[in-house]
């Protein structure tokens, strides 16, 4: 199980944002979604691709390649209460591989967020449940139609496999993602926090707004960046959704970055 392979394209240091403490977050190749708000773009194809100077994204690691760069930070983990952070792309992709990581994890104590979309087959996504601490969770769009014209696959998965969380009591954090004129609309707003409120064990909404940091990632990948021209939410902006949702939340502290 050790040598068995997977694709990465990033392992971050010292991450702050990807879960409580101090962590390390492993970046899975392959996406099922094709979001055009993706600050990782890179992560979309699951296979390494060439950027501009013929730079490679991407490369195949062994379980114990990556379970050796975690460990490098063990002693930052342990001391903040951190761990490690399986983000992407999806990393649910790559189930097997990422089965394997995880459990690598239980067996050396180290605490595990998965960072996903949730896009995933039940199957799929019972095989990791128990092994995971902590699920950062994706939710953007709850109009199935506008779902698929905006990520290009259905939310039906998304919706069932976090039912499935709550109903498993799992600690789950909503990430949702704050994109002007596709998101943020109040209609949407509603509908996740109608459907979030009905879940058990959801304590937690954080909201992210839509950033440019990505723009040089598209040139260098020679990609097409549908987001040319849009402006990331304002300080405002962002406190206007927050009291939204808080509206239509109960029991749930919103998140929004200060």
């Amino acid at each position: 199980m050790k040598q068995m392979q997977g694709f990465i394209f990033d392992i971050k240091r010292f991450a702050i944002h990807d879960g409580p403490g101090i962590r390390t977050t492993v970046f899975f190749k392959g996406c099922p979604m094709n979001c055009p708000w993706c600050h990782n773009p890179e992560s979309l194809k699951k296979d390494p691709q060439k950027a501009l100077k013929n730079k490679i994204t991407g490369e195949e690691k062994t379980v114990e390649e990556v379970m050796q760069e975690i460990e490098k930070e063990t002693l930052f983990h342990d001391e903040s209460n951190g761990g490690v952070t399986f983000s992407g792309g999806e990393p649910l992709e790559q189930p097997e591989f990422l089965s394997a990581l995880l459990a690598e994890c239980k067996k050396r104590d180290i605490h595990t967020t998965l960072d996903t979309t949730g896009w995933a087959s039940p199957r799929v996504f019972a095989s990791i449940i128990d092994k995971v601490d902590l699920f950062l969770y994706d939710l953007k769009i709850m109009d199935n139609k506008k779902h698929i014209r905006c990520t290009g696959v259905s939310n039906r998965l998304v919706k069932r496999n976090l039912k499935t969380l709550s109903q498993k009591g799992k600690r789950v954090i909503i990430r949702f993602p704050v994109i002007p004129g596709i998101t943020d609309t109040e209609e949407n707003i509603k509908a996740v926090g109608a459907f979030v409120s009905s879940l058990k064990k959801i304590d937690q909404i954080d909201l992210l707004p839509y950033h440019r940091t990505a723009e040089a990632k598209y040139k260098r990948l020679k990609m097409e960046n549908k987001m040319i021209g849009v402006k990331p939410p304002t300080n405002e902006q962002m406190k206007k959704i927050k009291s939204l949702f808080k509206r239509y939340v109960k029991y749930i502290d919103i998140k929004a970055p200060s």
